[in-house]
């Protein structure tokens, strides 16, 4: 699951992308509203933390203008205004929650885990191509063979392939949505990662493989025999 943090703290912002990155999630981190506008328009994120106070362009403005262009990304203000209208205003806006500062990190998961919950729901949580299935819930890869729980880097490029099953990915696809545009990966990660997933595949006895085109990319296939 991956997630946008737009926090003008970087302290705070760097404390954030530990504790979410250690719970699984894959964090995407900006320090303003202007460049928080562009990646929301750009990735598909499964959840925003969203700062109130930022340069460029505050947190409501950002909120209302995904809204008005139809994003219905689930939001969490994080901010140090307590005033309730304030709250209003950002719940009104069409955020999803509302958390002041200072927070505890229990309660931060707890309310990324709620609002995030209904979304996923809504998208089915069970994605299954050929033999296999992919929860998304709890990360579970499985076949009748048996099943693994993958890390969540295998996590998301398993989504991604079974999503578009068929469709031929680029290797600098995969770097965009899973790694990040600011991330210093190089591109033969996602080889080795494509690497994990075949042994994995191979393992439940799947009927559907990960191929390789050459200079263009990956793509998830149903097996001929």
């Amino acid at each position: 699951m991956r997630l946008l943090i737009a926090e003008d703290e970087t302290s705070l912002a760097k404390a954030l992308c530990v504790i979410l990155e250690k719970n699984g999630y894959s964090v995407d981190t900006v320090e303003d509203g202007i460049t928080a506008l562009d990646y929301l328009r750009t990735v598909k994120y499964d959840g925003v933390i969203l700062d109130v106070m930022m340069p460029g362009v505050d947190g409501f403005s950002v909120l209302k203008a995904i809204r008005t262009e139809g994003n219905e990304v689930p939001v969490l203000i994080l901010t140090a205004r307590t005033e309730v209208d304030d709250k209003v205003e950002g719940l009104d806006s069409g955020a999803n929650d509302y958390l002041t500062k200072p927070f505890a990190p229990k309660e931060l998961l707890a309310r990324i885990r709620a609002m995030t919950r209904t979304r996923m729901e809504a998208n089915d949580s069970i994605l299954k191509v050929g033999n296999i299935t992919l929860n998304r819930a709890t990360r579970e890869l499985s076949s009748k063979s048996g099943n693994f729980t993958l890390t969540n880097k295998e996590f998301q490029m398993m989504e991604f392939l079974m999503g578009n099953p068929k469709n031929i990915i680029p290797a600098e696809r995969f770097l965009e949505k899973i790694w990040g545009y600011d991330s210093n990966a190089e591109v033969n990660v996602v080889w080795v990662y494509i690497s994990y997933l075949r042994k994995k595949l191979t393992a439940l006895d799947a009927d559907v493989q990960i191929r390789a085109a050459r200079n263009a990319g990956y793509s998830l296939e149903v097996s001929d025999d």
